[in-house]
């Protein structure tokens, strides 16, 4: 089963889009529906919480949310503290840490500093965008 790590910036398209076909919606819908593992740190939901209120996300979505991720997801601890290399955004490092300790399959996100080449050092997890990250989940 994949285990992926989505960027806040993923969690906000899905649920601002009003498209019903939306991919970030569907990726979310897929993983309520036991399609694949979700995980998460603590510093992680702070984020999603505070980004959310940001974009006037109702917050009855987002407690329903951030209840859902807690119920269905898999928390992480954080054993290993280094990233290879140090991200040039210090927000993606909670990202970068939870799918290494998580052991994730795919670290999910729109952010370009983390999509961009310097990154594919990174063997032991896929960094995509969620249409690649849907692609797979359909397969």
């Amino acid at each position: 089963m994949l285990r992926a790590v989505h960027d806040t910036n993923v969690v906000l398209a899905a649920h601002r889009s009003t498209r019903p076909g939306s991919p970030n919606r569907e990726i979310i819908e897929r993983w309520l529906r036991g399609e694949y593992t979700l995980l998460y740190t603590e510093d992680m939901l702070a984020e999603f919480a505070e980004k959310m209120i940001k974009h006037r996300v109702p917050e009855a979505d987002i407690i329903r949310f951030l209840a859902s991720i807690r119920r269905l997801g898999e928390g992480v601890f954080i054993a290993a503290f280094h990233t290879r290399p140090y991200p040039a955004d210090e927000d993606d490092i909670a990202f970068l840490l939870c799918a290494i300790n998580g052991v994730a399959s795919h670290l999910v996100s729109y952010d370009d500093d983390l999509l961009s080449p310097r990154s594919a050092y990174l063997t032991e997890f896929s960094i995509c965008r969620p249409i690649d990250f849907l692609a797979d989940l359909r397969r």
